[in-house]
């Protein structure tokens, strides 16, 4: 993958996982008690916002949409963590606890990343924003299905994987919005 785009993905994680810290901090980890629908129906509605500011062309909530990128990023994040921690009832953990399955999944969604950039040679670049949003919303549509089937596919990529998607598009999206 070309340097430029890991340093940006980097960039992103860093400011996504800033956040998700200061919140663990703030709130503790209040999120456990979400089942997986009610993570994804939490960044269903983070993602209507965005194409809703996109069609309208105005808002009246001043939050940036780039907040709701980040938002979808960390959600995605609880989402995989959720599902890694299946069976575990605790509902406080730790920063330090969390942490390392944080960085876990952000390696593993960077890995993918890192993958099908190199199969698309960075096609994402030349992608709209209003596009991605759009591919956000589908990703959230199957995983809705997904959940409504128990988690089970026949042929198609499971919940994990539409979730990686939803990270690697809002990143990109973040990157084409100069998140900085």
């Amino acid at each position: 993958m070309k340097t430029q785009t890991v340093s940006e993905y980097n960039q992103v994680i860093t400011l996504c996982k800033e956040l998700f810290k200061k919140k663990t901090i703030d709130y503790g980890t209040a999120w456990r008690i979400l089942r997986l629908p009610s993570i994804t129906d939490q960044i269903f509605i983070k993602a209507q916002r965005i194409r809703s500011i996109q069609e309208k062309g105005t808002q009246k909530v001043e939050d940036p949409i780039q907040d709701e990128f980040i938002g979808i990023i960390n959600y995605c994040l609880m989402a995989l963590i959720q599902m890694e921690l299946l069976g575990d009832d605790r509902m406080e953990l730790t920063y330090a606890e969390l942490e390392p399955l944080y960085d876990h999944w952000v390696e593993n969604t960077r890995s993918l990343l890192e993958n099908k950039n190199h199969d698309y040679d960075e096609a994402w670049r030349d992608m709209r924003v209003s596009s991605m949003t759009d591919i956000i919303l589908m990703k959230l549509y199957r995983v809705k299905q997904i959940e409504d089937n128990s988690g089970k596919t026949i042929v198609s990529e499971g919940l994990d994987a539409n979730y990686q998607d939803m990270i690697n598009y809002s990143v990109f999206c973040l990157i084409k919005l100069n998140f900085k």
